[in-house]
């Protein structure tokens, strides 16, 4: 155990700790964090569209007309469909905090930039034509939400970054000391904006010359696509979830870490299902989507360790697990789980490190066979919330079918037999502590 400890100390936690300060990686997490507001509450609608109960359909179309599901559908494309625009703002305005530079004119120019990568051409077939035309002036929808949500992602980190060397460099229009700081701001980005502007307008040209005609084109063929193997299997979602445990093992947030690269693919895979259940269809394309984690592998919070919360309130002896179970339900039922990892702890303690890897590792494994069967339903591409209490959390994000609820069951007993053993073994040493016995 000792020399187990002494590789996470020494080998994984210097590591692990340079790549949860890449700068980078924190904007990409945190312009991602920007959009969860927003699909949350469409989320809420399209449960509102498709609620299971007898009768609903024919009564809201009975009150509110033919059209209601329609537009009651309204603010889920208002915003699902907005999803890849505001990352590109939040990834840019993160990533220019930490530059400490003008967060806001980064936000702006990292949008104009986007739009100006995505060709507003659409076919469209006029009436009584044979054939369809292009034509001009439209933005595509669908590249504002998730399937452009790669190129908003390149396009804010490159953007930013030629933003704040030109600021940095000071290569920048200078105002009087009389004008007003939002003026002076404003013509301090004009310089590195035009030259943002310039860039993407200068490659979207070359890449139009090219067979791949657009850059999303391009990020979809390169990065998308392998990206959305590895994140859509078993063995890269085994992987990203070994990760991620690894990570907290070692006191680092693995889920930030690694919801990083991961998130845009679950995220996009997600609102793939939840176009899908829109158009009632009755076998969804996505396993692995964002709630597959969030409700059906981490149950209690990283680690599925509510099941280790239940284990000391019905079987501790030492009354420090006793008393640390009664303080850590209430958050674990919210799938919040610092008062475990740290209080018990899980961090650094090889011990108890084993089933907080191979807990969530079994769940990915049940949760894929389950689904993959058609046992459970697939996520309906519903955001449900991360912090939703079990049972109810699995209802929801499955479109509400009690097949995802009685899954969240299996998992948690799953964790809870992992858990178990481990926790007779630490509760027992600390029960020696207390008694004054141990060696």
């Amino acid at each position: 155990m000792s020399k187990l400890n002494n590789i996470l100390e020494n080998r994984v936690m210097p590591v692990a700790g340079r790549i949860a300060g890449q700068r980078h990686l924190q904007a990409l997490r945190d312009g991602l964090i920007l959009t969860m507001p927003l699909i949350i509450v469409g989320s809420l609608f399209l449960i509102l569209g498709f609620l299971p109960i007898p009768g609903y359909e024919d009564f809201m179309a009975r009150t509110f007309g033919d059209a209601w599901l329609t537009k009651l559908l309204y603010p889920v494309g208002a915003t699902f469909d907005i999803m890849a625009l505001i990352a590109g703002f939040g990834i840019a305005y993160r990533l220019a905090e930490k530059y400490e530079v003008d967060a806001l004119s980064a936000g702006a120019i990292s949008v104009a930039a986007f739009l100006l990568a995505t060709p507003y051409q659409v076919s469209f077939l006029a009436e009584g034509a044979s054939e369809a035309v292009m034509v001009g002036g439209a933005i595509p929808v669908a590249l504002m939400g998730s399937k452009g949500l790669f190129v908003a992602m390149l396009i804010a980190m490159i953007s930013t970054e030629i933003y704040r060397f030109f600021i940095q460099k000071n290569i920048v229009f200078k105002m009087p000391d009389g004008v007003p700081p939002a003026v002076s701001k404003s013509f301090i980005a004009l310089i590195p904006g035009f030259v943002v502007i310039t860039v993407i307008w200068l490659f979207r040209l070359l890449v139009e010359q090219t067979d791949f005609e657009s850059l999303h084109n391009i990020v979809g063929i390169i990065l998308g696509k392998p990206l959305g193997v590895l994140g859509g299997s078993l063995i890269g979602s085994l992987v990203a979830v070994f990760l991620v445990q690894l990570l907290w093992s070692c006191g680092l947030h693995g889920a930030s870490i690694v919801g990083g690269v991961m998130g845009p693919i679950w995220l996009a895979s997600m609102d793939v299902n939840r176009i899908a259940f829109q158009d009632g269809a009755s076998d969804l394309p996505n396993i692995f989507t964002q709630q597959f984690f969030d409700i059906f592998v981490y149950i209690g919070g990283s680690g599925a360790t509510l099941a280790l919360v239940v284990a000391m309130i019905l079987r501790a002896r030492s009354q420090q697990m006793k008393q640390l179970g009664r303080l850590a339900i209430g958050p674990g039922l919210f799938n919040i789980n610092e008062p475990i990892t740290f209080g018990m702890p899980v961090v650094m303690n090889p011990l108890m490190i084993v089933p907080f890897v191979l807990a969530p590792l079994a769940t990915v494994i049940i949760t894929y066979i389950a689904m993959s069967t058609g046992l459970v339903a697939r996520p309906a591409g519903i955001a449900v919330p991360w912090t939703m209490p079990p049972i109810i959390g699995g209802y929801l994000a499955t479109g509400g079918k009690i097949s995802g609820a009685v899954l969240q069951l299996v998992n948690f007993l799953a964790a809870f037999a992992i858990y178990y053993p481990f926790f007779k073994i630490w509760d027992k040493q600390k029960y020696a502590e207390e008694q004054g016995t141990a060696k």
